[in-house]
């Protein structure tokens, strides 16, 4: 996401970026409990429709304070995770339904949708390796530097099988809904590194953007 901000800002274009749950003095703290594999031992379960209801608070806050007004003002915004990973999370790997999930979002959200959604998605075994070595690597330099360790590892630690129906759900939202949802999978020829990602992204957004692939 920041290579596609800066090569936006490149072409002259405002962009505004965020993450979810996050990027507002709410969504911080909402983002500690959420993600803290240490939240439930300091409050106890968090049940799965409490977890649905904490994301759209967050997003919620996020379209009224960030988002919004970067649209106002005629800026991209580009967002590291919106509805689709709540129905993902929780509507699949919590069970709880992708209708229960979009009929939120239509009342919290005034179901307010991107015009474009790029859906990284690796192979499941693959994507799960990625996010806890991530997550671990994230942990030691926070200790390295003697603050009190970052520790999203709540979701990481759940079963394959959680993970097996977020990652069929992801690819049902994009089958779904074609138009505004774009897959970057894993190239054919097995030229994967972020450079090839990058490019690929870029092919997709240009479009959208400019018309043609012109500026990729």
């Amino acid at each position: 996401m920041q290579r596609l901000a800066a090569w936006l800002t490149g072409t002259g274009r405002c962009v505004v970026s965020l993450r979810q749950p996050g990027s507002t003095a709410l969504g911080d703290r909402l983002r500690a409990v959420l993600l803290d594999s240490r939240s439930e031992a300091a409050l106890g379960p968090i049940s799965p429709l409490a977890e649905m209801a904490l994301m759209f608070a967050d997003r919620a806050q996020a379209i009224a304070e960030v988002i919004e007004p970067a649209l106002a003002a005629g800026s991209i915004v580009l967002c590291d995770r919106f509805t689709d990973s709540t129905e993902a999370y929780q509507g699949a790997g919590r069970q709880l339904g992708s209708q229960r999930v979009l009929d939120l979002h239509a009342a919290v959200c005034n179901n307010l949708q991107p015009d474009l959604t790029l859906l990284l998605l690796p192979p499941l075994e693959e994507a799960l390796t990625r996010a806890r070595r991530r997550n671990h690597r994230q942990a030691q330099a926070h200790s390295s530097r003697q603050t009190k360790p970052a520790d999203e590892n709540r979701f990481e630690r759940e079963s394959d099988e959680f993970y097996a129906r977020i990652h069929e759900a992801y690819r049902q939202i994009a089958a779904r809904d074609p138009q505004r949802v774009l897959t970057v999978a894993n190239d054919e020829a097995g030229d994967n590194s972020i450079d090839a990602i990058e490019r690929r992204i870029r092919a997709l957004v240009a479009p959208k953007l400019f018309g043609d692939e012109q500026h990729v």
